[in-house]
This record gives structure tokens, sequence and C-alpha cells, in this order.
């Protein structure tokens, strides 16, 4: 079997902590324990676990815990939901489950690299549906419908988009669920990013809302803050759920305990931390959109969903170069677009620290002015 090398992994990996301004991370900004605690307003919270047997715990995730995150969804119980290891867990459960090789699948391009390369990596023919700047980074469906034959499996979107942040609506959405329906195939949306809107009254639906072998998959991460948890979930319907049930015992057996309790807290109360999350989306978007607004050198499509954006630079060197050197000059980091299979490009995240994101963008606007031709 050959894997492909996890571009955008690598990248972080290697740089992130080794930089003095990071604006590459994905994340609205992590909880710190005592935060977290203190907001659900649970700060006994070890202590009350003090006599907790630390044992494997529940496999599919505990019950609380599965209940509340179907309580994130419209019309699913605790038995359409399988926690896993991150959204990343929960997306290769997936492949494993259903890809088998020589399968057609279909894949949006730009995305994360995962969403295709795992497919790849499994035998299959992935097919990319690329989206454009022009389009507004969204699915062209007539494209998507030229694509997608009898023999299509899965089909992969990303809801909202990461790297663009770019958001589907729920017409288009529709049109998609129909187009995987006439195919017979499954419909895997990565909403990793679900709920975290730029409107507030911007509201989309999960395909697993719309579609009976639509697929969603969420995350701990990045519209709940707890990235550390390293908790996702899979959402589904049961016969999706049993076969990634089955596959799951090979992989991880079960999360945490600790895991588990803290997420089912959060889940019970999403309110709160959404409230808390809007306030930094509103202040970063204002910061980062004012920056790009004024920098001629930058353009983009400002993003609907998410906290990450795809910035097109208007200098002439490679996106990797333009990154190496912004790491070597300005020690600050952000993503190259090779990463994502687009050139021209770099993803910059802004849901962390503002004061951060404010210096990232100060040191970016001197390097760019520093290389203009």
């Amino acid at each position: 079997m050959r894997v492909e090398s996890f571009r955008v992994e690598k990248w972080l990996n290697e740089y992130e902590h080794n930089v003095e301004i990071n604006v590459s991370e994905t994340c609205i900004e992590p909880f710190t324990i005592g935060e977290f605690l203190h907001l659900m307003g649970r700060e006994n919270f070890f202590n009350e676990m003090w006599d907790t047997q630390l044992t494997y715990g529940y496999i599919p995730g505990s019950l609380g815990l599965r209940t509340g995150i179907s309580k994130l969804y419209e019309g699913l119980g605790p038995e359409n939901t399988l926690v896993a290891g991150g959204a990343i867990g929960a997306n290769f459960l997936v492949f494993y489950s259903l890809v088998e090789p020589g399968d057609n699948i279909v894949s949006v391009v730009p995305t994360y690299q995962q969403l295709y390369s795992v497919a790849r990596s499994f035998g299959a023919d992935v097919k990319f549906l690329r989206l454009k700047m022009e389009d507004g980074w969204l699915p062209d469906t007539d494209e998507l419908g030229r694509l997608v034959d009898d023999s299509t499996k899965l089909i992969v979107i990303n809801n909202p988009n990461n790297p663009t942040g770019s958001l589907i609506g729920n017409e288009m959405l529709k049109e998609i669920c129909e187009i995987a329906e006439e195919a017979g195939a499954y419909l895997l949306d990565d909403e990793s990013y679900r709920g975290v809107y730029i409107d507030p009254s911007d509201r989309v639906f999960s395909v697993v809302e719309l579609y009976h072998n639509g697929i969603a998959t969420g995350s701990f991460s990045k519209p709940l803050s707890l990235t550390g948890l390293r908790l996702g979930w899979i959402a589904a319907n049961e016969d999706v759920i049993s076969k990634c049930e089955d596959r799951r015992d090979y992989t991880t057996i079960s999360n945490g305990m600790i895991d588990d309790a803290l997420a089912t807290l959060a889940v019970e109360n999403v309110e709160r931390i959404t409230k808390r999350n809007a306030e930094i989306v509103r202040r970063n978007y204002e910061v980062l959109s004012e920056w790009v607004e004024e920098e001629p050198l930058i353009d983009w499509v400002p993003p609907r969903g998410g906290t990450i954006a795809f910035l097109r630079y208007h200098l002439d060197m490679t996106s990797e170069e333009l990154c190496r050197r912004l790491i070597d000059e300005k020690s600050t980091l952000l993503v190259p677009g090779s990463c994502f299979e687009t050139e021209g490009f770099v993803r910059i995240g802004w849901g962390g620290d503002a004061e951060k994101l404010a210096e990232g963008l100060s040191r970016l606007k001197e390097f760019l002015y520093e290389h203009r031709a």
C-alpha cells in the first residue's frame, strides 16, 4: 500500500514549535483546562473523578457523549453516532469501512489532504472536483454530475471548507445530495467547522440530515476549542455506524475516559462555548478583513465559515518558497498552498490570540513589501 506524505501535517510538525508567531493554527483559541471547567461550572471536576477507575471505558463512546453529539443534528439519536480519535480518526474510519480497491471516488480540491489521499492509498480511483476562486471556492454541481457515474462509491466534500473558508449553502447542499442519491453513492462531508460562521445568521444543514447515505464527521478541536482531547465523531445511519464499529475494533478500541467525560461536559453546554467562540471569531475576523482590504499585494474570497482563509499573494515565488522565507526572515508561520494542491496561495489561521494575529499580519506586510517586484 502506497501512503502519500501528508504535506500540511509534515509542514506544521516541522515548524510550528520553532517560530515566534504562528498564524497557521486552525482552531478557535483552545481552552485552558481551568478556563473550560470554570465556564462549565465544574471546577471540582477532577476531584469528582478521584475514585474513578481508569478502565477502557465505553468502546463507541459513553451514552452521555453520543447522546450529546446526536443533539447537534435534527432527527438523530445516540445510535447514529460513533466517537473517534479526532475528525481525522473519524474520516479514516469511514474510508477504511467503505472504500475498496478500484472504487470510484470524487473529492473536492483544495481540501484537507486526508480526504483524498487515504482513499488513494486503499486503491481507489479518485477524481478531483476542483474548486475555483472565481466560483467563490464552491463546487460546480454540473461538473460534479459529469464526474459521478453508476460506479461512484463515495463523494467527498468539506463544509465549511479547509483551507478556503467557503460555505456551501442549503440549496447547493441539497443538489449535491440529489446527485449522490441518483448515483447510489455515499456522501461524506467533513464538517469539522460546522457551526463556526462569520455571519451568525448563516445556518446550514448537515448532509446526515438531508440524505440517508450522508455521513458527517465532526471535531471537538474546531467549534468546541478542545483540541487537546483529540476527539471527533461520525454521524450516519445505523448501517454505516455498524460498519465503522466493526473496523474501529482494529484501530482505536476506545478513547480515554477523562477525555470522554470532558467532551460530555462540552456537548451538554454547547451554548456557552458557542457564545465565547462567536466573540473570538467576530473580533479576529475584523482584524484580518481590515488588513486584507488595505493590502494591495493580497486578495481573497472572504471566508464564510471556519477560522481559516486562503490568501492569494502577488509575489514572484512559489508558496513554499514564500512560507520558508517568511519563517527565516520574520519567524512567522503560514501554510503554503502547495499543501492543498493549489499554487499562488497561502493559508492563514485566524482563530487564536488576536495580538499574535495582528503581529503576524504586520510581519507578513513587511515581507511582502520587501520582496515585491
